[in-house]
């Protein structure tokens, strides 16, 4: 097995552990899938793979959440507005494009402006999806500014679950040779 196939086996068995971290009890937003789709997009050099994994490791615990822990009368494929969610979490692995290669600068800067790119995108889907919100420019404002209190946490998630996976993957390298093969 190469470095890539690793480094992909890696980031799937990480993107299960993103999906768990759904699942079990947590403050809202406070999860890694946003860090997952950081990491795929530094990691991989298969942007296709960089951009899916995440995308169905969140689809996945979706399935889970909406049937199983959160279920309701009819079984749900996807929840309402979720188009604005997945292209939040596509944002986040696109941003990694931008940059070279993952230093502590980019990740910090990626795990800030995805979690800013997915707060804009998702809310405003929530305000242009639903009747929660007046379709205003106030109703806008407001739809922001309630959603404000799940931004830090969002934002602490992307920067928490990086650390701890590229932290984890660093030392991988350093202790474990196949991880350092060309």
């Amino acid at each position: 097995m190469n470095k890539n196939q690793l480094t992909i086996s890696v980031f799937c068995m990480m993107s299960l552990l993103a999906a768990f971290s759904r699942l079990v009890p947590h403050p809202s937003n406070f999860t890694a899938i946003g860090a997952i789709a950081i990491f795929g997009g530094f990691m991989i050099s298969n942007r296709y793979i960089s951009i899916l994994v995440p995308i169905i490791t969140m689809w996945l615990s979706d399935i889970v959440l909406n049937n199983i822990i959160y279920p309701s009368v009819n079984f749900t494929w996807f929840s309402g507005g979720f188009a604005w969610i997945y292209a939040g979490i596509l944002l986040h692995t696109a941003i990694t494009f931008f940059f070279k290669k993952s230093s502590v600068t980019s990740v910090l800067i990626t795990s800030i402006s995805g979690a800013i790119l997915f707060f804009v995108l998702s809310n405003f889907g929530v305000w242009i999806s639903s009747n929660m919100y007046e379709h205003s420019l106030s109703g806008l404002l407001l739809c922001y500014s309630m959603a404000l209190p799940f931004f830090g946490n969002l934002l602490a998630g992307n920067l928490v679950f990086s650390i701890l996976l590229f932290g984890t993957y660093y030392i991988l390298e350093k202790r474990y040779p196949v991880f350092q093969a060309a």
